[in-house]
């Protein structure tokens, strides 16, 4: 497709915005330590699994397989508060399966569904995105729509709301490539970073400070590994 003056102007504001935020951040907090881990070789007992047209979720020799045709939410049982960071990697596979479409790494987290606050298993969801409107959360999608945007947004668990904070055209995903993907929550300060580039620095006024994460993707392959919860340790940017 071609691409308009006003498109390219976009993408090049977009670009500056995503370079002066990146080089003004501070780094990530320090690990104090270890909260939760998951090396996929015990299967998917840790995990609840919202599926919107069926697919697999499997794990097995190290790997969280998530192969779906459609919308799939799959969430860690344990809730988590206060300062702490997620880490995983997360490969997007493409090799010539029906589902190896490289798009949608995507993320929850501090999520409390509106219906049930204190238990987001208490109500039942489909696993189409519509149905998460009555989170409150903070979503990440890298590569999302078909591999052109990457954006940040704050659910307020209002069905048809779900706010913008950022929305870039990079990084983007690449098949078969690996994505180190590190979730920083730390009071008010949200971060989101891949393969060592911060993405997503956010100063939230009124955070969501505890709640529960999500691997979130759509008609998709990934392989998931290496799943840890650090909790901070002191000198990060705090509440």
């Amino acid at each position: 497709m071609r691409k308009t003056w006003s498109a390219a102007l976009v993408s090049l504001a977009v670009a500056a915005t995503t370079a002066l935020t990146t080089g003004a951040a501070c780094p990530p907090p320090q690990h104090q330590r270890l909260l939760a881990r998951d090396d996929f070789r015990h299967g998917t007992g840790q995990w609840s699994t919202e599926l919107e047209k069926g697919g697999s979720v499997t794990a097995k020799d190290g790997v969280l397989d998530v192969d779906v045709p459609a919308g799939a939410s799959v969430w860690f049982k344990r809730e988590f508060s206060g300062r702490y960071e997620i880490d995983f990697t997360a490969t997007p596979v493409s090799q010539g399966g029906a589902n190896d479409r490289v798009s949608d790494l995507n993320s929850f987290w501090n999520a409390r569904d509106a219906r049930s606050p204190e238990d987001l298993f208490a109500t039942p969801r489909s696993g189409a995105l519509a149905d998460y409107d009555n989170l409150t959360t903070y979503y990440a999608g890298l590569g999302a729509n078909y591999n052109t945007t990457t954006r940040l947004r704050r659910y307020v668990g209002v069905a048809g709301e779900r706010p913008l904070i950022y929305d870039y055209t990079s990084p983007l995903l690449t098949a078969n490539e690996p994505n180190r993907i590190r979730l920083v929550s730390d009071g008010k300060h949200i971060q989101y970073w891949d393969n060592g580039e911060l993405v997503f620095d956010y100063t939230d006024e009124d955070p969501y400070t505890s709640g529960w994460f999500a691997f979130r993707t759509t008609w998709s392959h990934f392989h998931i590994t290496d799943f840890r919860v650090w909790r901070l340790g002191t000198g990060g940017h705090g509440a």
